[in-house]
This record gives structure tokens, sequence and C-alpha cells, in this order.
């Protein structure tokens, strides 16, 4: 058996869509996890028309998948961190306040749809900052970083029913750190800024934690609490992505970037983080408050 869950920001879900999907699939009753927002139904097989009526409900605004019924519930999270569980990406806010953005956003932009090697990019990028002050940290995490929207109730909910959280980031431990402990992460992991009597160096401490690093930690992590692979829910938008999301039980792109997407089967993007917690089954009124 599998579940379709229909997605899309609160109120833009026309029931008259649902309904024709389910009647044109020949699916068990409508569930509506929250009106005009989530619903699913059950169908027996895997539709043969799934990538076409995709396409369809995407210029609807609605998010479409389709997901095995059995073990939809996650044990763990396994989140990235910038434009995932954070609405901008560190590395370009720091550039962007000391004047260097442009550069930066260019490399930025090429490493996450897999043009560049990630280490490279990230070097590339880091050497831009050499020389200013290591306070641009504080100060960029005061001023310009936002948590992405439905995450505190994505946390709080997993959090709330059992589920191990781990922020794991190709960005730096600056703000992993401030953000884990913001949201209720149980860990995190990311790279680290080096720096030399309060200036940075230009360079990133190694090894640098990219798209391999992310796969160990779903690999160490679970080993370590005794769960599978299939447990885990990984979410994230850049290519340095992929490995985990395609390792874990669901991977799920959101706000992904054109060529994740293209590599991905489960794609949020229209609703918040979420749609995270309506994936795996879980109706709005048993959301956690953060």
């Amino acid at each position: 058996m599998f579940t379709t869950i229909l997605t899309a920001r609160p109120g833009a879900l026309d029931p008259a869509l649902a309904h024709s999907l389910r009647n044109a699939w020949g699916g068990g009753e409508v569930r509506w996890l929250a009106p005009d927002e989530a619903a699913e139904f059950d169908i027996a097989t895997r539709p043969g028309n799934l990538a076409e009526t995709w396409e369809g409900v995407q210029t609807m605004d609605v998010d479409l998948n389709v997901l095995p019924a059995e073990g939809r519930r996650k044990k763990m999270l396994l989140a990235d961190m910038d434009s995932t569980m954070i609405e901008q990406e560190c590395l370009d806010e720091l550039a962007d306040h000391v004047g260097v953005g442009d550069r930066v956003k260019a490399i930025t932009a090429r490493a996450m749809n897999g043009e560049l090697d990630f280490e490279e990019a990230i070097d590339a990028r880091v050497a831009l900052l050499e020389g200013q002050p290591d306070s641009i940290i504080e100060t960029v995490l005061e001023s310009r970083i936002t948590l992405m929207p439905g995450g505190p109730a994505l946390l709080a909910t997993m959090k709330a029913n059992g589920a191990h959280a781990a922020l794991v980031s190709g960005g730096f431990t600056a703000f992993t750190d401030a953000v884990a402990r913001r949201l209720g992460f149980d860990e995190h992991r990311a790279n680290t800024l080096l720096a030399k009597d309060g200036v940075l160096t230009g360079r990133v401490a190694r090894p640098v934690l990219g798209r391999e690093a992310k796969v160990e930690a779903l690999e160490e992590i679970t080993a370590r609490l005794g769960l599978a692979p299939d447990d885990v829910l990984a979410v994230g938008d850049g290519a340095n992505d992929l490995g985990m999301l395609g390792r874990a039980g669901l991977g799920v792109a959101l706000h992904a970037k054109p060529a994740v997407q293209a590599a991905c089967p489960v794609r949020v993007n229209f609703c918040d983080l979420t749609a995270l917690l309506y994936l795996q089954g879980y109706a709005k009124d048993a959301f956690v408050a953060a």
C-alpha cells in the first residue's frame, strides 16, 4: 500500500483537487491532516502517471508525494541548515556583510547546483573573508539569520514523539551551535572557520564536512542509537545533501535547487517545514508548540 499526500500553503489546497485525484487513482477515503492545507489517501499501487500529475499540481502551488504506507513516522531527523532550517546561506550573509557578497553568492550557486566541487568552492569563498574580525559572526547571527517557518513545530513534534534530531551542515559550527540550541537539536556537525587573534584567517579546518560527511553522520548516529537508515527523515536543498537524502528512509528536497529536485523523488516546494510532519502522517492538531 501507498499513501498519497497533498500539501500546500494554508488555505491553498482545494478539496476538489484532493477528491478528484483520489477518484482518478482509485484511492481510499480522503483524510484531512489540516483543512485546505494537507490531505492524504491510500492507494494500492504507485500510479504510472505520477510524474505528469506532479507537474500538473505544481502549477496549482500544491506539492504531491506518494510514500509507502508503512513506516512513515521516523525516529530521527537529519537536517541541513542553510536554506533548510534557516532561510539564509550563512557564508553568503557573512560575505554580504563585509562587501564581497556578489562574488561569494556566484560561487555558492554553482556549488549548490553541483557545478563545482564542494571543498574547492568553500575554500574559494572563505578566502574572501581573510582579515575580517571574527566578531562579524555574532553580528550576522543576530541581524541576518532567521529560522525557516515550520522548523520549531517540526523539532518540537518529532522530539515529543521520541525522535532524535541532528543538524549536519556544510556551513559553520558558530552558526549550527546557535541554531541547534534555538530549535532543540540533540547534536550538530559543521565546518570550523579558523581565526587567530580575533581575526578570520580565510581558511576552514580540515577535514571539510561535505556530501560524504553527511552520509557518514547518518550512518554513525543511527549505529550509535541502534536505528536503521530507514528510520531517518533527512531534509536538505543542495547537491551536497543528495547522499544523505538518498540513504535515508525518507529524503526530502525542500525548496531545492533544480538538479536536486531532479534526483530526489520526494519534494516540497510550497509548504514550509511542517510539510515534513504531514509526510509522516501527523495531523496539524497533533503538532507540539515549541
